[in-house]
């Protein structure tokens, strides 16, 4: 804070107000939130607290913490998430750091279409291919208590993190994990009833070009689709229907603009039936689902 305002009492409302300005001015997308969620994290407290006790002054080493994570995210624009090493996802709290991805709010529409796939009161057996903080598995073991899961990372950072999760959550007795890169970490002959996947699918040069956020602090690996980043969609929907139960569904989460060639893709397997995409909350193309040939006529 600048030395003309050190004589200002620094309640919540007032650092509030000064972060947020802070941030606008560093050009951060969200700065209201990010800096409640810095705050409550200094203080040990939930979000809502902080507006109860507006007039509160905090001092001492939950102060210090906050300035430090201010500067941490305006100055370096380290990601708020990563900071608390907090996120939720599906409303499920999960630890994250940078060997891991950030859960998107998109990506919970990946784990509707599953659970839809995916009847409550039926065994299941799913794979969630590049975990990352596990979030896809969590969210699908919690809602399916009946499925049983591998989650599957070529980071063993990353692997850390989900075990992690998923202990946590009390569903760790249901997902095995697996260290490899896509269906290489897969043990042969299994077969699926869904595989799910959020893979890298950010082209190349676009990510070059993405918010500061993202291009120096989250994991490029969990990102770079490679030039057109259809890359890794072209491992996952080529490679996919050995490892699927006839009638079982390929789902994953794909780019802006790239339902077309995904769609193309997949014909070209001649390994799919039913196909279809569906668009994420600002109507962008979000969610492909393609089902592997074999059902049996009127199943």
């Amino acid at each position: 804070m600048r030395t003309e305002e050190s004589a200002r009492v620094w309640t919540i409302q007032a650092l509030l107000q000064w972060t947020t300005r802070f941030f606008e001015s560093k050009g951060i997308e969200g700065a209201r939130l990010d800096g409640e969620l810095l705050l409550a994290n200094a203080l040990g407290w939930k979000r809502i607290d902080l507006y109860a006790r507006f007039d509160h002054v905090p001092t001492g080493n939950a102060l210090a913490r906050f300035r430090e994570m201010v500067r941490a995210r305006g100055l370096q624009r380290i990601p708020s998430k990563y900071l608390t090493g907090e996120s939720e996802f599906y409303s499920l709290p999960l630890q994250v750091t940078p060997a891991v991805l950030i859960p998107r709010p998109e990506t919970e529409l990946l784990v509707e279409r599953a659970l839809a796939l995916l009847a409550k009161d039926q065994e299941a057996l799913v794979a969630d291919l590049g975990t990352g903080s596990g979030a896809i598995a969590i969210a699908v073991a919690t809602h399916r208590p009946l499925a049983r899961l591998v989650a599957t990372d070529v980071s063993a950072e990353a692997l850390a993190v989900a075990r992690a999760n998923a202990e946590h959550h009390g569903v760790s007795g249901r997902i095995e994990f697996r260290q490899g890169d896509w269906f290489a970490a897969l043990e042969a002959g299994t077969c699926f009833d869904a595989v799910l996947s959020n893979p890298p699918y950010v082209a190349a040069p676009d990510l070059e070009r993405a918010m500061p956020e993202v291009r120096d602090h989250e994991p490029r690996a969990a990102l770079d689709g490679g030039p057109d980043g259809l890359s890794c969609l072209r491992v996952l929907i080529g490679g996919a229907p050995p490892w699927l139960k006839p009638g079982g569904w390929l789902v994953l989460e794909i780019g802006a603009g790239q339902a077309q060639g995904v769609l193309e893709l997949a014909k070209e397997t001649e390994a799919y039936g039913a196909m279809q995409v569906t668009p994420d909350y600002q109507g962008i193309p979000r969610i492909a689902s393609m089902q592997v040939k074999g059902v049996l006529p009127g199943a």
